[in-house]
């Protein structure tokens, strides 16, 4: 999976942040607290995350509303995937991945893989 580029991770992540649809105008308003952005140029990028298959969309009034089709963990989740996929040793990686890791996200990871093996025994 190709990394979202600079306007598409920030349409992205409000749209995860807002937990709800959302138009364009909207969108570009809250950028537009940030930085200047053309309300075409969300439009264009909004369009191509439809279109890459990121964002549903339908109706309301005339305008449309756009919601993500995956969250943002299965998105990071994607990426990791691929960092894994660019290396010839796939558990040495895991090894690196981990040692880097947080006490809190080693006790996550321990209880995923928890997770994961009860679901594989069912």
């Amino acid at each position: 999976m190709r990394r979202l580029g600079d306007l598409e991770a920030e349409i992205m992540d409000r749209l995860w942040r807002w937990k709800r649809p959302a138009t364009v105008r909207e969108v570009v308003d809250d950028i537009n607290k940030i930085r200047p952005v053309a309300y075409t140029t969300v439009m264009t990028v909004t369009n191509i995350l439809y279109t890459k298959g990121w964002l549903l969309r339908g109706k309301q009034g005339r305008a449309w509303l756009y919601t993500p089709v995956r969250s943002r963990e299965a998105y990071a989740a994607a990426l990791m995937e691929d960092g894994l996929e660019a290396s010839q040793d796939r558990s040495a990686a895991l090894v690196h991945f981990v040692e880097n890791m947080s006490e809190e996200e080693v006790a996550a990871l321990r209880k995923a893989l928890r997770n994961v093996g009860r679901q594989a025994k069912s």
